[in-house]
């Protein structure tokens, strides 16, 4: 018959065992969900970067052509080339009228970290062209190295 001191042993022994932590196997399995997770969740957020790149292009061309509206209406003509979107943040000599500076910060590079390009007068209308040349900086391309226009919605 077993006393009570034979049965200590056993019942501390087995809490000893929990409070060790958890085993080789519980961890490899918990490595192996989340590498699953990660395996069916990465790609569809790096598709989603390249969309949302082209929306922030989109929407940087959309507050160039607001300042660059601003600017005419204090100076009565967009900058010219030579100037660029410069004369946003800087005032240009022999500008009196000019009340900027019209962007709160300085021109930003494009998301792809490319120079906007900016010429006025344009080609495309009475406006500024201003283009951004997508992921590759090349002008032309398709998909993500395709150019960003300010005359296209595309």
């Amino acid at each position: 018959m077993k006393t009570e001191e034979d049965r200590r042993p056993k019942t501390e022994d087995r809490r000893r065992r929990r409070e060790r932590g958890i085993t080789l196997i519980e961890m490899l399995v918990v490595v192996t969900i989340i590498a699953l997770f990660a395996a069916l969740v990465i790609p569809k957020f790096f598709g989603k970067v390249d969309v949302a790149r082209r929306t922030a292009a989109h929407a940087q061309i959309n507050a160039f052509m607001t300042a660059l509206g601003a600017y005419k209406l204090d100076t009565g003509t967009f900058p010219p080339t030579e100037q660029g979107l410069q004369a946003l943040r800087v005032k240009p000599e022999n500008t009196p009228q000019w009340s900027g500076p019209y962007l709160p910060q300085d021109v930003p590079m494009d998301p792809w970290g490319h120079p906007y390009l900016y010429k006025y007068p344009g080609e495309h209308g009475d406006e500024p062209d201003l283009v951004s040349l997508g992921a590759d900086g090349q002008p032309g391309g398709e998909g993500i190295n395709a150019d960003i226009l300010s005359w296209s919605n595309q």
